[in-house]
């Protein structure tokens, strides 16, 4: 149960902050990728989240029975979230960082239409079906533009990898709904996903032939930081604390903002073009979810 029945000050200011990280990050994996190749980012970010989490994890006195029952689907949790980002990072070199923080964010919409197909108390009301048109009409015709825009730099391939990232991080949250992570502590959640990926994605670098960068700029470093420290440890931890803490809810609707930060910053910082399709992609989605959240929401990772 919530500690708190509503949002105050210091909830509305801690999800504010969340969203505008969650929208930086795919902007921080762009500027990096001229100096650091996609998959070795995927590769520090996850060694450094994971050993920090491993040190919280033992100061605070919690235990991970790896072990154990969650073995199975942690492992399963793990490899999903793995691929994911490789995909997701990979998918940046190819599309616009506007673009990728507007597809990936449509991960809620896989979980719901899955969670609908296997579980019978998930099952989707009227008006929550017509959100996930809206957003999916949108979302259709923002990933058609991607066929015009090669010249730009935009391409389907790009567009394409980052929705497939998508579906991986929906399938990771539908893994932990339906499995003894749902009731594990979060921060064992999190270890499985961090710790799969801090084994897997440097092999796939180096098999990929992904080098490791022999000098590293002030901007790659910064980079790296923000990612590891910043988002993948930190942020996340203040994230599963707000949701221990305040109505889930109420906590989640926050996210809409998330696609809507990284858009604007993309544009602001990047100086990609943000087109009419996708603004229209972006509002779909965001009411889409609206209509969507007239549930209980399901618990889930932020990307």
């Amino acid at each position: 149960m919530s500690a708190r029945s509503h949002l105050d000050l210091v909830a509305v200011l801690s999800l504010l902050l969340c969203c505008m990280l969650w929208g930086l990050n795919q902007v921080s994996v762009k500027l990096a990728l001229p100096e650091v190749p996609a998959l070795v980012q995927v590769s520090i970010r996850s060694i450094v989240a994971f050993v920090l989490l491993l040190g919280w994890m033992r100061w605070r006195g919690l235990r991970w029975d790896w072990l154990g029952p969650s073995l199975l689907p942690g492992l399963l949790a793990g490899f999903l979230f793995a691929t994911e980002f490789a995909l997701a990072f990979v998918g940046l070199q190819h599309t616009t960082a506007a673009r990728g923080v507007v597809f990936i964010n449509t991960s809620p919409f896989v979980v719901a239409l899955v969670l609908a197909a296997l579980h019978r108390g998930e099952r989707l009301m009227p008006l929550q079906s017509v959100g996930l048109l809206i957003a999916f009409a949108a979302l259709a015709a923002a990933f058609g533009e991607g066929f015009s825009l090669t010249a730009a730099g935009t391409t389907w391939r790009g567009d394409l990898m980052i929705l497939v990232a998508a579906v991986l991080w929906g399938l990771t949250t539908v893994t932990i709904r339906l499995s003894v992570l749902r009731s594990a502590p979060s921060e064992v959640t999190l270890a499985w996903q961090l710790g799969v990926a801090a084994l897997l994605s440097p092999l796939a670098a180096w098999v990929h032939g992904d080098a490791w960068p022999q000098a590293w700029s002030p901007l790659a470093i910064g980079s790296m930081v923000y990612q590891g420290v910043i988002v993948t440890f930190a942020s996340y931890l203040l994230w599963f604390w707000l949701l221990t803490r305040y109505p889930a809810t109420q906590v989640q609707a926050f996210v809409l903002l998330t696609p809507v930060f990284g858009t604007l910053s993309a544009g602001l910082l990047l100086g990609e073009p943000v087109t009419p399709a996708l603004l229209l992609a972006l509002a779909g989605i965001c009411l889409g979810l609206v209509l969507l959240n007239r549930r209980p929401p399901v618990r889930t990772s932020p990307a």
